[in-house]
């Protein structure tokens, strides 16, 4: 025996330690129940009141942990009919600990959340749950809510069609649901407004995230990207959309690994001909820089026509095209592939396209989610990526044990030569359960899969077969309801996130809402009293026959999906059993499995017609799953590390942002920008240590004009005997400051304030979306770089670092210009705030939204110094005696061209206020 497996024996796992640290709290909270179920409603309330007064006296969260979770427990009682469980106050101590609680399926996770939940709200700061659809997010907030509302708390729900109004309404409750995307749109949302009292968040203190594995692993491999409409381009789309079908299979190579397709040599001269036949081909080469735009639209076209399938990736809908998720198999409509790739699909459908977007603002899951003080998540499948989240997020994952014994069997994956005789022997399975009255579920990837094993069921007499997939999307509560019925057969393209359990003999309350609608008084009651009696003895039918059969008809790239499959079937110690249905011609098995697997099944007796079942087969997939996972992994782990360079900008400018519109006269920092301008316009003008004749007074009357609207006597200054530099510098910035003083006695200091903060905030809008464009441009073409034996990384890193110095000296520059040249007219002016309905939020590959953006609203800071930047100067810094040159804190607001608080004799801006 191995010294690891014998320790675990002996001791019991890390996991299993952490579980028994946590009983004699469950045993606390148990103790209290006698005593909490002898007070009145009201007094139980009245709880929260005094929870929330010991918190504010300084007692820590973990010392209110077993009162509350014992409150809880008991208003659940008096609302729901349902009591927490000892496993499920186990996984609400795991949800307050920062981790993730591994429950199976039916183990009652969403009301394992409200225990964390109830206990972190009482701090009055906010908690979020986050969940991976809007009906869940409105499901669990009025079902859960229930809970919380009878407890004196507040909940509220932010959904995609939520106004401003409604969105700051639900930040401000205690408990607010909502979807990934939704929290995610609506913080870039708010870093987009022009003034604390718009935005709608309230901070990132604590959040639980539901299916955190899909959210926080399979939805975090592309960022969330608000955008606006950019230039149209669809006569160019269709017109390229021709040349693919010309193409043969030699004209370009396909990688499913990767899932890429790129044109070979012959494929790129086949193309140019056709390119250069229509005019579309500039300079020799389709490789010539003046043809990048034609480049990334062949590219779009080739990936749309080889690697993207009709019905699998996506379905055309309406004259419009809708993406299908791959974890889901729900239709997700107004989400949009990015770079083009979208309107390529347009056009191969031959659809209506619309057009292209570019970004205006974005952040990765990953950096959203790390904003949070506290983060914890639930799902019934963590395991395989306990490294992701350790390594990522800082998580850990606690498997909870379960509530009764798991009864389900888990069989050997069944393996095939093909297709066709894999779901030969997967029909005469259904087909002998179905006679027997055992339900089944069957799961397949992708729509047409489904409805093809559909059509091969049916030939086969099998009665009463119910397909769910993005095509019948709206009947999905009634198929499931109906999915734990005796005899059922329930095929379903992915189950994973679907938020509803399969239920032995069927769903009671779908039952009673369809069944007893109009039905009032003895009338209604009977009919339930006789809904119920039929579901149990329908439970025992199906549980005689051996409960729900779960058939997986291919095992998916990640093991988690399969888990989740299989995880419908044994809830709450029900009987059940799953199998998996694999052939040769599987693309896992295809692509991932070594060449010598078929010649090693032979040997193992595999023969046409016939099937084998062996553990080493199974391991074997297993193996091939793991790959992939680890791939996707590295994948994640490098666009994170990319994204991680543009969040510390983002950082610094969404920070610096928030005190410039706190800031209700930004004077003093557009003062701080001439002055440094002027230092700069000067310095060029006049480089260090050179003579007068070769001093540029032609390029510094040109700038004086161009940025301050001022014409000063340059020529006569540089002739003078004795003049400097510094002296010059002095005369431009006196004639500057005079400037700007004749146009605040022109439009009085109220307007000129209004006047500066929008140019400064729109400024900052427009270049740190340009800077965006260019980083995302940047981090495409990096990677070239490795070819020259250096680090990608570190060469975007340094890239990135010179492009946001360049920003901010753009900024000075274009603040100043727009300061001294704008037309001020003034009239009365109604407030404006951007509408986040005006705003296409996307989540990109897929991504969000199909609503336009309105240019003015992106948001940036970083100019002029940020929080502490402006005016120690001019009297407005710590007053002497609170100033200490070693803390921070206390030297108030400093101008940026003062000396540094820190006495370091440099000046602020180039010290402690630098970036």
């Amino acid at each position: 025996m191995a010294i690891g497996t014998f320790a675990r024996k002996l001791f019991g796992s890390a996991n299993d330690r952490r579980i028994k640290r946590y009983q004699p709290k469950v045993d606390a909270i148990n103790a209290l129940e006698p005593e909490l179920e002898a007070l009145s409603d009201e007094e139980l309330k009245a709880r929260t009141a005094e929870f929330k007064k010991q918190y504010a006296e300084g007692k820590h969260l973990d010392d209110l942990l077993v009162p509350a979770f014992a409150t809880v427990r008991e208003a659940a009682k008096r609302t729901l009919g349902q009591r927490h469980y000892d496993v499920q106050l186990i996984g609400g101590m795991v949800l307050n600990d920062n981790s993730i609680a591994e429950m199976r399926t039916g183990e009652g996770k969403t009301l394992v959340s409200t225990l964390a939940a109830y206990l972190n709200a009482l701090t009055g700061k906010g908690v979020h749950i986050i969940t991976v659809n809007d009906y869940l997010a409105h499901r669990d907030a009025e079902w859960m809510g229930q809970i919380y509302r009878f407890l004196g708390m507040t909940v509220g729900t932010v959904l995609h069609e939520s106004s401003d109004l409604d969105r700051r309404s639900a930040y401000g409750s205690d408990i607010t649901y909502g979807t990934n995307n939704q929290f995610g749109f609506d913080y870039l949302r708010d870093n987009m407004k022009y003034s604390r009292q718009d935005m709608v968040q309230r901070g990132h203190i604590f959040a639980i995230v539901d299916e955190v594995d899909s959210i926080l692993v399979d939805e975090a491999r592309t960022p969330l990207i608000i955008s606006g409409p950019a230039e149209d381009r669809s006569d160019l789309y269709e017109q390229i959309d021709t040349y693919i079908p010309a193409l043969t299979d030699a004209d370009y190579e396909i990688d499913e690994k990767q899932r890429a397709v790129t044109f070979t040599d012959e494929g790129v001269e086949k193309i140019e001909e056709m390119l250069e036949k229509d005019g579309l081909l500039k300079g020799g080469a389709l490789y010539d820089t003046e043809n990048v735009s034609v480049v990334h639209h062949l590219n779009s076209a080739l990936r749309a026509h080889k690697l993207f399938t009709r019905d699998k990736d996506y379905i055309v809908r309406n004259d419009e095209v809708v993406i299908i998720d791959e974890f889901t198999g729900r239709m997700m409509p107004g989400r949009r592939y990015s770079e083009g790739l979208h309107q390529a699909i347009e056009a191969k459908e031959h659809v209506k396209i619309q057009p292209e977007n570019q970004t205006m603002a974005s952040i990765t899951f990953q950096n959203y989610f790390r904003l949070y003080d506290k983060l914890s998540g639930m799902t019934g499948t963590a395991s395989t990526e306990a490294e992701e989240f350790a390594d990522i997020y800082k998580l850990d994952v606690v498997t909870i044990p379960t509530n009764r014994p798991v009864a389900r069997k888990d069989e050997e994956d069944e393996v095939y030569r093909s297709v066709a005789e894999k779901y030969n022997a997967l029909a005469e399975d259904v087909l002998e359960c179905q006679e027997r009255g055992q339900p089944v579920l069957v799961g397949t990837t992708s729509i047409e899969k489904s409805e093809v094993l559909a059509d091969l069921l049916t030939k086969k007499k099998v009665k009463n077969i119910k397909v769910l997939n993005a095509r019948h999307h709206e009947q999905e509560a009634q198929i499931i309801a109906d999915a734990g019925v005796p005899g059922a057969v329930t095929i379903a393209t992915n189950m994973a996130g679907r938020g509803t359990d399969i239920q032995l003999g069927g769903n009671l309350e779908m039952r009673v809402e369809t069944e007893c609608e109009g039905l009032e008084g003895e009338a209604r009651d009977k009919k339930i009293a006789d809904i119920k009696a039929q579901i149990a003895a329908d439970a025992e039918k199906a549980k005689a026959a051996g409960g729900l059969y779960v058939i997986g008809t291919e095992r998916h790239e990640s093991r988690r999906i399969d888990n989740q499959l299989r995880g419908r079937s044994g809830r709450q110690g029900d009987p059940g059993r799953s199998k998996f249905y694999v052939s040769l011609q599987d693309d896992l098995m295809r692509i991932f499995t070594p060449d010598r697997m078929e010649a090693t099944l032979t040997k193992l007796g595999l023969e046409e017609g016939e099937a084998i079942a062996h553990p080493w087969v199974t391991k074997a997939l297993e193996r091939a799953q793991a790959k992939v996972e680890a791939r996707n992994f590295d994948i994640r782990k490098n666009i994170l590390k990319f994204d991680d360079v543009m969040n510390d900008q983002r950082k610094v400018i969404f920070e610096q942002r928030l005190e410039l519109m706190d800031d209700d006269n930004v004077a003093d920092t557009l003062k701080d920008m001439r002055i440094d301008l002027v230092e700069k316009v000067v310095r060029d003008a006049i480089p260090p240590r050179s003579y007068p004749e070769q001093w540029n007074a032609e390029g510094l009357a040109q700038a004086t004009k161009q940025f301050f609207n001022v014409e000063p006597p340059i020529k006569e200054w540089f002739e003078e005997e004795g003049v400097d530099e510094e002296a010059i510098s002095e005369r431009l910035l006196k004639l500057v400051d005079e400037a700007a003083a004749a146009r605040l006695a022109q439009f009085g200091p109220e307007v000129m304030a209004y006047v500066e903060k929008n140019i400064l905030l729109q400024s900052l809008d427009r270049l740190w979306r340009e800077h965006l464009i260019t980083l995302d441009h940047l981090q495409k073409v990096i990677g070239w770089r490795g070819i020259a034996q250096r680090d990608p990384l570190n060469e975007y890193k340094q890239e990135a670092y010179t492009l946001f110095e360049g920003l901010l000296e753009q900024l000075r520059e274009v603040v100043t210009t727009l300061f001294f040249h704008t037309n001020i007219e003034v009239r009365p002016r109604e407030p404006e705030t951007p509408d986040p309905g005006e705003l296409e939020a996307r989540h990109n590959d897929p991504q969000t939204g199909r609503n336009q953006v309105r240019p003015r609203a992106l948001a940036t800071a970083g100019a002029a110094g940020g929080a502490e930047a402006a005016a120690m100067a001019n009297g407005a810094g710590a007053a002497a005696d609170t100033l200490d040159p070693q803390d921070p804190s206390t030297w108030g607001k400093v101008r940026r061209n003062a000396p540094c608080p820190c006495g370091s004799g440099k000046k602020y801006k180039h010290c402690h206020g630098a970036f």
